[in-house]
């Protein structure tokens, strides 16, 4: 394998191997402490414009196989790993992590001290970064290092590169991975009718609907209230998804007419964005939650729940003062809101991903929740 590098926009460089695709843009590097689960990792829409470091050490002994895949296409924008073990072992697989990366065009780094990459992002919080082949006139770099304000070479060029890579704040990325044309799952089903609003929706969410007896129609996250509306939904789902939730102004203007109209269900960025349209507001947060140990305790019931997460924003509690909004779970490792309901209307939300894939299924039981919801509402 080639030898490759992982440049940070504060100079900071990591290097490795290259496999996979060819090097190209760029992301925001953030970490994920699953252990297993890359596939669906990868191919999860709330990845997009995201170089995602994996903590766990040993990637790719299992393979790809066709049916762990949250979406159609992979949307990480790179993948940085550890060890990378290139001959899978499994009965299930159908091709190495290698050819699969390397079929969407998107680059993995190995043999990273990943460790001191965690480290680091977690002191200074994410940052963005690029790979790239290590440059020749390099020569041979050490593991990690730092680009010195004196540097004319290509360590400083690459390092302009990574200034070109866009911010999380203030983008947009729900009306980019969403669904062009509506689609349907569960057509047969004769249970209650969920219109899901894709910002970025992961498939064991439908998967989830569908298996408890809803018949469920994805729309694009541009898609009215009106026309909602017009397909005479049971509930509506509020999907997760990438990016900054406050520029999805066009859906949070949708989301508060919907209150009250019919149950809602948020997830992940369809919380913050349940959040804001009831009038709070949200904030980007250090390093994030992206991993399938966290715990989150259901103020309701004092139940704590080991939960999947994905998300780099959060609701700001103060700007839910004097709502009609209550706060229904919290995460145990910094207290930041993990869960809100209405006061008065069907409508709830959890950050965190109740159909996990990977990671625990402790919250399975929140689409029940939906379900009676719905039912309810109808009597």
């Amino acid at each position: 394998m080639k030898r490759g590098v992982l440049v940070l926009e504060d100079g900071n460089f990591f290097t490795g191997r290259l496999f996979g695709g060819e090097p190209s843009t760029g992301g925001e590097v953030v970490f994920n402490t699953s252990l297993t689960g890359y596939q669906e990792i990868l191919t999860d829409p709330s990845y997009e414009g995201q170089i995602v470091t994996l903590t766990t050490a040993h990637v790719g002994n299992y393979g790809v196989n066709a049916e762990d895949i949250e979406s159609s296409s992979p949307h990480a924008a790179g993948l940085v790993v550890r060890d990378y073990h290139p001959v899978p072992s499994n009965w299930r697989s159908q091709k190495s992590l290698h050819d699969y990366l390397l079929g969407s065009g998107i680059p993995g780094l190995s043999n990273v001290d990943t460790r001191a990459l965690v480290l680091h992002m977690r002191a200074k919080g994410v940052l963005r970064g690029v790979i790239r082949s290590t440059p020749e006139a390099c020569g041979f770099l050490p593991i990690a290092g730092h680009v010195s304000e004196e540097e004319t070479g290509e360590l400083a060029r690459l390092l302009r590169d990574v200034e070109s890579v866009p911010a999380m704040s203030g983008l947009d990325l729900a009306s980019r991975v969403s669904v062009r044309v509506p689609w349907t799952a569960g057509e047969d089903q004769v249970g209650q009718h969920v219109v899901a609003m894709d910002f970025g929706i992961k498939q064991n969410i439908v998967r989830q609907l569908v298996q408890l007896g809803c018949r469920v129609t994805v729309v694009p996250a541009e898609t009215s209230r009106d026309d909602i509306l017009a397909l005479n939904p049971d509930g509506v789902l509020l999907s997760n998804g990438p990016g900054d939730p406050e520029p999805v102004t066009y859906a949070v203007e949708t989301i508060r007419r919907l209150v009250g109209e019919v149950p809602i269900f948020g997830i992940c960025l369809g919380h913050q964005l349940l959040g804001l349209a009831l009038g709070g507001r949200t904030y980007k947060m250090r390093f994030g939650h992206r991993g399938g140990n966290h715990p989150v305790r259901d103020l309701d019931s004092g139940r704590v729940e080991i939960t999947a997460q994905n998300h780099g924003f959060a609701i700001d509690p103060s700007s839910l003062n004097g709502r009609e909004v209550a706060i229904t779970h919290l995460n145990l490792n910094d207290e930041t809101i993990a869960g809100i309901r209405h006061k008065r209307f069907p409508a709830f939300s959890v950050q965190f991903h109740p159909e996990a894939s990977p990671g625990p299924h402790d919250s399975h039981h929140l689409f029940e929740k939906f379900v009676d919801l719905m039912e309810r509402a109808k009597r």
